[in-house]
């Protein structure tokens, strides 16, 4: 690949793991390894079955814990500190033999793009947690897999047009955390207002 096409791999790949991590690992590795896929000389590890095999328990429970309203939020708080940081070493390792300022920028940008889609994702899990049924949150675990997966394959074979879409999926991120934001500060607004305007009832008498 081309530095430039590296570059939209990394964006391609960042967003994904924003989404879920491990699901990327395991298919970028699963990709290399049927030659679905070319990745860059420094991430063919990832087809490695030890790298595979971690990447894949650790699919299944996530896979788990996203179907459970709830459990999937608290998920979702520890893997801010786990999802950006591991695109960013991703991206890192992707650019190979190219000056460091520009593999450290790459890094920094790539963790960018996977904050963003991890706090979409986020923010869209806490909004469906306000609803009793959890179809939602087993339809939005699936489409976030999906796509994913989806990103992956096209970050290897258009890494450029991948560029692009992931430039439109990021707004797209803002605008949808910015959304919610303002949801959920109405709906914290609302319970407290009931609160304080619900009469306090009087003892009962004898």
């Amino acid at each position: 690949m081309s530095p430039l096409e590296t570059l939209g791999f990394a964006l391609g790949t960042s967003f994904a793991s924003g989404l879920n991590l491990y699901a990327t690992v395991a298919a970028a590795g699963i990709m290399q390894r049927l030659g679905w896929a070319d990745l860059p000389q420094a991430l063919q590890v990832l087809s490695h079955p030890i790298v595979l095999g971690v990447a894949f328990t650790l699919f299944i429970i996530e896979f788990i814990a996203d179907k459970i309203p709830y459990v999937d939020s608290a998920w979702d708080a520890l893997h801010t500190f786990i999802r950006p940081p591991a695109a960013a070493v991703l991206s890192y390792s992707a650019f190979g033999n190219v000056p460091e300022e520009w593999k450290l920028g790459a890094a920094l940008l790539a963790g960018s793009v996977a904050l963003a889609s991890h706090g979409a994702k986020a923010s869209a899990r806490a909004a469906a947690n306000t609803s009793p049924e959890p179809v939602s949150n087993w339809t939005l675990s699936l489409l976030e897999d999906g796509l994913a997966v989806f990103l992956v394959w096209m970050a290897s074979e258009y890494p450029l047009l991948t560029a692009g879409i992931v430039l439109v999926l990021v707004i797209l991120a803002v605008l949808l955390i910015r959304k919610l934001w303002r949801f959920s500060r109405r709906l914290v607004e609302k319970f407290r207002r009931r609160s304080t305007t619900t009469p306090a009832r009087s003892p009962e008498t004898p």
